[in-house]
């Protein structure tokens, strides 16, 4: 079993990342999904992250 970890600034950004991850020939277990949120001043950050479980 192995695991990938995916973090992005965007949400279609980690998107296209996971589906081009899936494009390859692995054996998919599950999907952990994630947001994160920081402010800072009068601007918010979000951070979109996921780990991927596969063989």
């Amino acid at each position: 079993m192995k695991v990938k970890i995916f973090d992005e600034n965007h949400e279609k950004d980690l998107e296209k990342a996971i589906n081009d991850f899936l494009e390859d020939d692995i054996e998919l277990i599950d999907i952990k999904y994630q947001v994160s949120i920081g402010v800072f001043g009068e601007e918010q950050v979000y951070c979109f992250s996921a780990m991927v479980i596969y063989k």
